[in-house]
């Protein structure tokens, strides 16, 4: 059986495994922004006491190891008498990990736009719910875009570290695949490929757009 693993079984259960990096990194970024939206919210408009346990949010997923987030979130969980598999347990720590981070892109973003325009459009009877969505949300976007999609790739790179709680990924894959073909640099060259297809063109174009957007800032 084990001299029998040809390349293509190696590439071929290399795309399958592929398949769930993608997943659990689409999983990450979306759960991510939509747990962010109501925190960006709060943090813009909820007062000086819930800014800052808000900012503590940030502090603590930005502060520790992704990896240690990934253990508790798997064995910590486990001692409440809470069973989670391996895919749950690796969703919700990348999906808090993501939201930490693009808190503090959105809310930079937004806080980069001149304060001129929040009491202009004050002064105007808009709302602080029309002038966000109307005159802010708008330009903040355009700053915003492109650190998201830079951001994007260490998703994508850290749900290599969910191979660390059993999830297979590419990357358990990998480790899975070595020790059943006893070709490591074979394997990890592949999985390393792998990471680039799905890394390089996020990165190339987070970079496309800050160029863009830097063009439109100095016409």
């Amino acid at each position: 059986m084990m001299a029998s693993f040809t390349d293509w079984d190696i590439v071929r259960n290399l795309l399958l495994a592929g398949r769930w990096t993608v997943l659990l990194s689409l999983t990450a970024f979306i759960g991510g922004a939509l747990v962010t939206l109501p925190l960006l919210l709060l943090r813009l408009n909820g007062g000086r006491r819930l800014g800052l346990l808000i900012r503590g949010y940030s502090a603590l997923f930005q502060g520790t190891p992704l990896l240690m987030q990934l253990f508790l979130a798997f064995f910590g969980v486990a001692l409440f008498g809470v069973d989670v598999s391996p895919w749950t347990a690796a969703a919700l720590a990348l999906t808090f990990y993501t939201s930490a981070f693009l808190l503090d892109i959105w809310y930079g973003s937004i806080r980069a736009l001149p304060k001129g325009q929040w009491e202009a459009a004050r002064c105007l009877g808009l709302s602080f719910g029309q002038t966000l969505w109307r005159v802010v949300a708008p330009q903040a976007l355009r700053i915003a875009i492109a650190p998201t999609v830079g951001f994007a790739v260490q998703v994508v790179k850290g749900t290599a570290l969910a191979s660390i709680i059993g999830f297979v990924e590419l990357t358990k894959a990998g480790t899975m695949l070595t020790n059943v073909t006893y070709q490591p640099f074979k394997v990890f060259a592949l999985v390393a490929l792998g990471y680039f297809v799905l890394c390089y063109p996020l990165s190339r174009y987070s970079r496309y757009l800050e160029n863009k957007f830097n063009a439109a800032h100095h016409h």
